[in-house]
């Protein structure tokens, strides 16, 4: 797929800033990665609003600092 569109001044001298940064080889490359940026983002968004709705849907559990102090042994070992 052969993609073609315009680009403001302002916005060709970033993305020339860019590639004269070394991060990429040419502007398709860069606009590749930020495609892929976006596809990432969209997805951990997709993924948090299901877990959010997953904890919406379940039951009440009463945090005590004993849960706080559980949940942080379970998610960092049980050395802390």
């Amino acid at each position: 797929m052969h993609v073609s569109f315009p680009i403001p001044k302002e916005l060709e001298s970033y993305i020339e800033s860019q590639l004269q940064s070394g991060n990429y080889a040419s502007a398709g490359e860069y606009f590749l990665a930020l495609l892929q940026h976006d596809q990432r983002r969209k997805e951990a968004q997709a993924k948090l609003a299901g877990l959010l709705q997953e904890g919406l849907e379940s039951e009440t559990e009463l945090v005590t600092p004993e849960y706080w102090q559980d949940l942080r042994r379970l998610i960092l070992g049980s050395g802390q």
